[in-house]
């Protein structure tokens, strides 16, 4: 019969001391991310004190330099009704700016200080995001300039509904964090723990759910656009849809699962004149695969505008072609 020996309880004050040097370690970490990131990052975001056409009121937020002679990326919600202001930076520096350039639709503007040499802080990439990464927020919360706040993105392409005058569009692959946000953080830098700019802060959806405009390769372009333009050409075809599934037969022959159902056609919409039919189902746009509304919208860039567009569409079980000549989106 072999004896059982009994192992002796662990001495607590070790596994206690033991714990303790681990969470020290992970807070260590931790801090040494948030403070690396918002060293980096401070410098480059700036208050703005906003004024209003006609001298009526004014308003605040926030925004982040990304050149050394003045650009800065904001909301346009924070200068919409604007053209000039006064961009504050941490070290105490203010400087008049002038709205370049503004476009509703993704909520992103572009406004240039009167300045030659500012930190211009680096752009990433939020197409490699992961949910669950740790993420640092820097604004203007309630006029607390230089405000820090970390988290994790808590989701990625959540949506958010943007609209000027009558048209409407969906901001696409917003970022959703848990990083405190309060008013006046709009237009301040969401970014990775490397200190670049992953996200414009652009709504407190609620306690604990803040969302930010991704920095990817389509804002960057339309960054490009509001720099070069002061806006951004969209072309227009009038369809109002939403994503449907398409035949087996078919989505084994196209080699994807879906297509825009077209639900409406707005009248003299250059869908309309193109003989584009409610309950058609497109499934490309000038040679681009269209799976849903998101890819529509993407589809739909300035250079389309007055020139005649393929589009294949699904009617009857039958693969149809079309030639759509699109117009300008006018806002």
């Amino acid at each position: 019969m072999v004896a059982l020996r009994e192992v002796p309880p662990p001495d607590a004050a070790a596994d206690d001391a033991l714990t303790l040097a681990i969470e020290d370690e992970a807070l260590d970490a931790y801090s040494t991310a948030v403070s690396t990131a918002a060293e980096r990052l401070i410098p480059s975001v700036a208050s703005l004190r906003v004024e209003r056409r006609g001298g009526w009121g004014g308003g605040s937020g926030s925004a982040v330099a990304f050149t050394p002679d003045g650009f800065l990326v904001t909301n346009a919600h924070v200068v919409a009704g604007a053209e000039r202001g006064t961009a504050t930076f941490v070290d105490g520096d203010e400087l008049g700016f002038t709205v370049v350039g503004r476009d509703p639709l993704s909520d992103l503007a572009v406004v240039r200080a009167a300045g030659t040499n500012l930190a211009a802080a680096p752009f990433g990439d939020a197409a490699r995001l992961r949910v669950g990464q740790l993420v640092v927020a820097i604004g203007n919360p309630l006029g607390f300039g230089g405000s820090v706040t970390a988290g994790v993105v808590s989701a990625l392409g959540r949506s958010l509904a943007a609209r000027d005058g009558q048209a409407s569009r969906l901001v696409e692959n917003v970022i959703q964090t848990d990083a405190a946000l309060n008013p006046g953080n709009s237009g301040g830098a969401l970014a990775d723990i490397r200190g670049r700019v992953v996200g414009i802060n652009t709504a407190v959806a609620g306690i604990g759910l803040g969302l930010a405009v991704p920095i990817d390769a389509a804002t960057r372009l339309i960054i490009g656009a509001l720099m070069r333009d002061g806006r951004v050409r969209r072309a227009y075809l009038g369809i109002v849809g939403g994503t449907r599934r398409l035949p087996a037969g078919l989505a084994e022959r196209i080699g994807r699962p879906a297509g825009l159902e077209v639900v409406q056609l707005l009248d003299g919409s250059p869908a309309a004149a193109a003989g584009v039919r409610a309950g058609d189902l497109i499934v490309s746009l000038d040679g681009r695969p269209i799976a849903g509304v998101g890819d529509l919208q993407r589809s739909l860039v300035g250079d389309l505008v007055g020139r005649a567009v393929e589009v294949t569409l699904e009617r009857d079980g039958v693969l149809a072609e079309l030639a759509i000549t699109p117009t300008e989106l006018r806002v």
